[in-house]
């Protein structure tokens, strides 16, 4: 563990992208298997284990220390794993002789029976310095907070590819060197889900010690290619509207339906498999091969707005009344294998030519078509753009080269998106909590609100990103100078109509909402701007909100940029 501990620690305190390629790259190369295969598993969220859960974790240390100071020290530190990782008193005469290896811990986890498990852990930590009790807890719980995606892994895993390979020298003619094509995330990505950890078959491939394992899996999951920002002021002035072909970008969420072989999955763009949760659409696809598109609610012909399709996100399972209430679709635009063929180097035009025989020759009735967008120059492409008449369903557009492969991957020029202007709203800062990881020290989860008619102020909704640290700094700051009141780790921010913090909240939607006070939920609120210099009883009411709401809903989803 020491070495794992070790690497997650230094992850964790390292800002730079490249750093931490450079770290976890050295960590896979001098680590033996299995454990830098089990470690690769966790880093990339293959890894998890069901029999160890938080409340048991807790339940091991209240039995070591008063409940209270615990209760305490979680609250001053902000994070599970490492409060107990500090706390936790050795039993000294139950202590093992040596430290467990990754392996054997793993090993250990997914044996176990849940009745088990306590044992083991405080066996572990009675053996283990607190780095390491951090580390096996992050490991136990899935939740490693080091900054590091699962596509920033695998590009650390394909660094460990040597440019040759030295054979060893024979009787006659000395040693061979034999020379490697270098690997990318994107050749992991594609056998990614032929793979089992703790993946020694793929550091064999990688070293040059073995064969490229098959990716031949049916049902496969292929890497998606993603787009870039279109910057309005620099990219229109290079590109050329006819290159160019222009679809809605439709407020779902991306995924890869694939029926190969008799086998049926639905993979979300990061390649998790979230079959079990849509099985109307799964049983309503009727064609032999790999479709990439936007999943949605699809109800009277139209796709419904993202808020129908929450109501069946996250579930595992989904029951006939929730299928009956919010029917999903895919919506593609892009077709990636077909009877077997892998479409992926042919230009977008030629894909979209067999996509459109496809869904119209009976792909089935969960699968509709995206249309093209029709537009003669960027200006009108842009007045599209503001005012779509698609609806609330679409935020914003797409713009795809006519001649493109389909690359995994972000490349810069062939794909580009164009969002709408977000709405934005002014809020009154109203409570705070810690964070976690690196910011657990600050008060950097913002609950906000706005007026009602009777002068108090309403939730509306929380927000935790768009500042920058300066500015996380700033508003720590002003949450502890300005407390009135604590309830564990959340604290009551001083508010009223002369005096409080007002926020620039933008966000990407809104949806009525019973479970919210306010009636309202807002999508992708984030914090744009402080408005250190507007007095809180200017910030906007509920009523702007409502008014913006009745709006969307009425108004085929117009966003108008700001209210107040």
């Amino acid at each position: 563990m020491r070495a794992f501990a070790e690497l997650l620690d230094r992850l964790s305190l390292t800002a730079s992208r490249n750093a931490k390629l450079v770290l976890l790259r050295d960590y896979l190369r001098s680590t033996p298997d299995p454990d830098r295969g089990w470690a690769l598993a966790a880093l990339t969220g293959d890894l998890t284990f069901d029999a160890a859960k938080p409340a048991m974790i807790r339940k091991a240390v209240e039995a070591r220390i008063d409940p209270i100071l615990f209760g305490w020290s979680y609250d001053y530190v902000g994070d599970l794993a490492e409060t107990v990782a500090l706390i936790w008193p050795r039993d000294p005469d139950h202590r093992p002789n040596r430290e467990p290896e990754l392996a054997e811990v793993v090993e250990a986890l997914r044996t176990a029976g849940r009745g088990q498990v306590a044992a083991l852990l405080e066996g572990w930590l009675d053996a283990l310095e607190p780095k390491g009790r951090w580390a096996l807890l992050k490991l136990m719980t899935g939740g490693l907070r080091v900054g590091l995606s699962a596509r920033l892994a695998k590009t650390a895993a394909a660094m460990i590819r040597p440019a040759a390979v030295t054979e060893p020298p024979d009787p006659e003619g000395g040693e061979a060197v034999t020379p490697l094509e270098p690997v990318d995330a994107s050749d992991i990505e594609e056998l990614w889900h032929a793979l089992t950890p703790p993946y020694a078959d793929l550091f064999a491939w990688l070293e040059g010690r073995g064969e490229r394992p098959s990716a031949d899996a049916p049902g496969r999951f292929r890497p998606v290619m993603l787009a870039v920002a279109i910057d309005e002021a620099v990219d229109f002035d290079k590109l050329d509207p006819a290159d160019y072909a222009a679809e809605w970008k439709w407020d779902g969420i991306r995924v890869q339906g694939v029926r190969e072989g008799g086998t049926a999955r639905l993979y979300s763009r990061t390649g998790d498999e979230i079959s079990g949760a849509f099985p109307d659409v799964m049983e309503g696809l009727a064609f032999e091969g790999a479709v990439d598109g936007e999943l949605v609610v699809w109800r009277d012909g139209a796709v419904a707005p993202f808020g129908d399709l929450q109501q069946r996100l996250n579930r595992k399972t989904v029951d006939a009344k929730m299928m009956a209430a919010h029917p999903a679709a895919i919506v593609a635009y892009d077709l990636l294998a077909e009877s077997g063929e892998d479409l992926r180097a042919l230009p977008l035009v030629e894909r979209r030519r067999r996509l459109v025989a496809l869904v119209e020759g009976g792909g089935g009735e969960r699968l509709h078509l995206s249309p093209v967008v029709p537009y003669a120059d960027w200006d009108e492409l842009a007045r599209l753009r503001a005012d779509p008449p698609v609806g609330a369903a679409a935020e914003g557009l797409m713009l795809k080269r006519w001649d493109s492969p389909y690359l995994a991957g972000r490349p810069k020029g062939p794909w580009f998106k164009w969002k709408r202007d977000p709405h934005v709203i002014d809020a009154v800062l109203m409570y705070a909590q810690r964070g976690h990881g690196k910011r657990s020290s600050f008060y950097s989860d913002y609950t906000f609100g706005v007026w009602t008619e009777e002068g108090a102020l309403t939730p509306v909704g929380k927000a935790y990103f768009g500042f920058t640290d300066e500015e996380l700094k700033q508003l720590d700051k002003f949450v502890r100078d300005h407390t009135i009141e604590r309830f564990g780790p959340v604290r009551s921010v001083r508010a009223e109509r002369d005096f409080g913090l007002v926020l620039e909240i933008a966000f990407e939607g809104l949806n009525r909402s019973t479970r919210h006070k306010s009636g309202v939920a807002m999508r992708f609120p984030r914090v744009s701007r402080i408005r250190w210099d507007k007095p809180a009883r200017e910030a906007n009411t509920i009523g702007d909100v409502m008014d913006l709401l009745d709006a969307i809903e009425s108004g085929g989803g117009r966003l108008s940029r700001a209210i107040g």
